[in-house]
């Protein structure tokens, strides 16, 4: 029988990865931060026996790739552009974070490499997200631009994202991910480096073939013409709202000519070096001072991922709506490849965790996006797929969970 797809283009029937915990209604990444309009998705594929590519991915991360051949290509990487006077020669985008923390330290402390640092800003910083960014650069030792795109603007796409899409993360995604080229061109420093290929947790296989990020995830020539943001085309935004075009500009990936002319390469540290987040958290909490959260994260069990913004956890709630799968379901899914717990402490962790609430933030949200708690829980019930929530007694339930 041919697969029906249902909401937001997701097949409707569910099946679940046999070693992690994730599901088949993940979608790649990259769709995920274009649009979640209702044709056929683009989802983590499964193989004949139940197991998800990104499992696939860590059994040949684990026991095939040969690292210490990778690591004198990454070597051979850094002799190339590494700066004889003392001027940057790599830009390396981050929060401060375990896995930004890791990449900056050990290019520069192992590998000779004199970064500059370039920091999107979250929407909202947490205490300890701020803590965290500037141990990041006064204890680690790196040279840091924060970028803080105009607030106005920044909050109008968020809440526009969020009742066109509910997808409150979608206009900072866009903007995190081509921050790193578009400051390697002002700047002309060519090379650029990012932590991990969305492979590693369920996008294509083949696309960890490359050291390289696609130029589609990052460059387009088409300008305002192409550029959606917040679940509408930017020139509508410009009619509808008091925003120009000038205004919409830190959006606006870079044009592929820029790239070119600039002879700009932006690689996967992940390719050269083997990717653990909980040995990043390790890594970053020896060498930048970097500090896990007092308190759990809501919607999952870990206090070191994820920790500087706000709005991050509304952020996963909402993909625990339209998908199914919360933050606990993601933390534990990387943590079973990277043999880090069992599946089944991360199915008990999924049932425990996956649908909580994030209550903390709640009403600082509410006020950041500018709308009622009505009309928050409003969009909320409207935006849950039939194949995955029924209600039972007056309140929603996930139709399918893990075991």
């Amino acid at each position: 029988m041919d697969q029906k797809y249902g909401k937001y283009g997701l097949p409707t029937e569910v099946q679940f990865c046999k070693k992690c915990v994730i599901s088949n209604q993940r979608p790649n990444s990259a769709v995920e931060i274009k649009n979640t309009k209702d044709t056929k998705k683009e989802t983590i594929n499964f193989d004949s026996e139940g197991i998800c590519d990104a499992c696939r991915f860590a059994e040949y991360k684990n026991n095939t790739i040969d690292w210490e051949k990778r690591e004198k290509e990454l070597m051979a990487l850094c002799d190339k552009f590494r700066s004889k006077d003392g001027s940057y020669d790599c830009i390396i985008p981050g929060s401060g974070g375990k896995d930004s923390g890791y990449v900056s330290h050990v290019l520069k402390y192992k590998y000779g490499m004199n970064p500059l640092t370039i920091t999107w800003a979250p929407h909202l910083y947490t205490d300890i997200g701020w803590k965290n960014m500037t141990n990041w650069i006064h204890k680690g030792g790196f040279d840091n631009i924060l970028f803080t795109p105009n607030g106005r603007v920044h909050q109008l796409l968020t809440k526009i994202a969020f009742e066109n899409l509910l997808h409150p993360f979608q206009p900072f995604m866009i903007g995190q991910r081509g921050i790193g080229p578009k400051f390697a061109a002002l700047y002309k420093i060519p090379l650029v480096f990012y932590g991990e290929n969305q492979a590693e947790y369920g996008n294509k296989i083949e696309e960890n073939d490359s050291p390289t990020m696609q130029h589609k995830f990052f460059a387009e020539d088409s300008g305002l013409d192409n550029l959606y943001l917040s679940g509408v085309f930017a020139k509508e935004i410009i009619s509808t709202y008091s925003i120009t075009t000038k205004d919409l500009n830190p959006y606006l990936p870079i044009t592929r000519s820029a790239i070119e002319r600039n002879g700009i390469e932006v690689h996967y540290i992940s390719y050269y070096l083997k990717w653990d987040p909980q040995e990043n958290f390790y890594y970053s909490s020896k060498n930048n001072s970097f500090q896990a959260n007092d308190e759990r994260t809501e919607g999952s069990y870990s206090k070191y991922a994820s920790i500087d913004d706000k709005i991050d956890n509304f952020h996963h709630y909402t993909y625990l709506i339209k998908f199914g799968m919360g933050r606990a379901t993601f933390d534990a899914s990387q943590e079973i490849r990277n043999h880090k717990i069992t599946r089944e402490e991360g199915v008990a962790l999924v049932k425990r965790f996956d649908q909580e609430f994030p209550k903390k933030y709640f009403k600082e949200y509410l006020e950041y996006i500018d709308i009622s708690e009505e009309k928050f829980w409003q969009l909320i019930d409207a935006a849950r797929p039939g194949h995955l929530w029924r209600k039972n007694n007056g309140s929603w339930e996930l139709i399918h969970q893990v075991n």
